[in-house]
């Protein structure tokens, strides 16, 4: 009877772990990527080819902004907070939908954290990211990289 216990906490392990790996295979990190050393455009597709955000918006705001929601699988953090969304546009890319009402110029891309403003400005700070930080809703911060 002793020797069941061992062989079931295993089994119980095993699947367990078995049942994690999908998340972690797909766990990333976007700090790199929000260095603000690319565009939209290479941003936005290298997340899609991955199958971390799907092929097409979710969401698209007035200024032509297009919402991703992260995959289901799909862990994404930016310097320590769990990514609640993940946002781009770039001017005449047929990658992007323009929205509804006048569009920005240049390209924006980042994210959305769970996260305070305060907190997630500090983070993005001490990691000596050149990305900005802006309030985007309750306990949401955007953190993004934009150019002309």
């Amino acid at each position: 009877m002793t020797r069941t216990v061992p062989v079931n906490v295993a089994a119980a392990l095993t699947l367990v772990l078995s049942s994690a790996l999908p998340s972690i295979a797909h766990a990333l990190a976007l700090d790199d990527a929000l260095s603000c050393g690319e565009h939209a455009h290479g941003y936005i597709t290298s997340l899609q080819t991955r199958q971390l955000i799907p092929d097409h918006p979710l969401h698209v705001e007035d200024n032509a902004i297009n919402v991703f929601w992260p995959a289901r699988d799909a862990a994404l953090t930016a310097f320590g907070f769990k990514v609640y969304a993940v946002i781009g546009y770039e001017r005449d890319d047929p990658t992007f939908t323009r929205g509804s009402g006048e569009p920005m110029k240049g390209s924006l891309y980042g994210v959305v954290v769970r996260g305070g403003t305060v907190a997630v400005a500090k983070a993005v700070s001490d990691a000596g990211s050149p990305a900005e930080s802006k309030h985007a809703g309750p306990f949401l911060t955007a953190i993004y990289c934009s150019a002309e």
